[in-house]
């Protein structure tokens, strides 16, 4: 008999596949919903200044093996944060990914397969936010209308394409860059060092954020800001 993860990983490939086929359709019924020029458009750096709130958001592709335990420092210290996740880990973590929406977190597109953005065609933009939509959407009922451009790496095609499917391209004002230096006080500083009102914090999965983790919390708390979700904190 065959294993129940056999017959996952099948309904994953299966949905995914779905969703590949049903792009062609949806870029055409969207783009008569929502504008197509290029003016208006732009990416978001910080949250609303004029409040004294501050997000930590969490890219995952990997560093699986910390998700959890990061989860567990976020609820000891009662605080939300947005994490911001690509399809193929959405396809290989579904019972994590329901965790974090359990536990009351946000959830924001990532793109399927941590593509440059800059690189790809417009087709390619849209099919990397729109098959990530919909598998998370299929797997854990969750619409998403965040989306963190993988590498930060964007253009005007992008962000008409993000504004087309209903989400709003989100940035950074801080970057913790752990992914690069693995240092635990590095990591510390980056996101502590000058915090304010509106500011967004980059970070990934890896052991050194998990060690800084609840210190910045406590730093963020200590200091009269909110640790809150990405929409909360851009909201006017």
């Amino acid at each position: 008999m065959k294993s129940k993860k056999f017959f996952i990983n099948v309904f994953s490939n299966v949905v995914v596949v779905l969703v590949i086929v049903s792009v062609l359709f949806v870029t055409v019924t969207n783009s008569q919903a929502y504008p197509t020029s290029g003016e208006g458009y732009c990416a978001i750096y910080n949250g609303n200044t004029e409040n004294n709130n501050i997000s930590l958001m969490i890219n995952v592709y990997w560093g699986t093996e910390y998700v959890e335990p990061m989860l567990e420092v976020l609820k000891s210290n009662n605080v939300k944060c947005t994490f911001f996740v690509g399809g193929t880990w959405v396809n290989k973590n579904t019972k994590l990914l329901n965790k974090i929406l359990k536990d009351g977190h946000e959830v924001g597109n990532h793109g399927y397969y941590h593509k440059d953005h800059t690189k790809i065609t417009r087709e390619r933009n849209r099919e990397e936010i729109y098959i990530t939509d919909e598998v998370v959407k299929s797997l854990a009922s969750y619409e998403m209308n965040l989306f963190a451009p993988p590498s930060g790496a964007f253009d005007a095609t992008t962000l008409e394409v993000a504004s087309e499917l209903g989400h709003k391209t989100i940035m950074w004002s801080k970057d913790t860059i752990d992914w690069r230096d693995k240092d635990r006080n590095l990591v510390y500083s980056r996101a502590t060092n000058n915090a304010g009102n509106g500011d967004l914090v980059l970070m990934h999965p890896t052991q050194h954020t998990l060690d800084a983790l609840d210190d910045i919390i406590k730093y963020y708390l200590a200091n009269n800001l909110n640790v809150v979700t990405v929409s909360q904190n851009i909201a006017e």
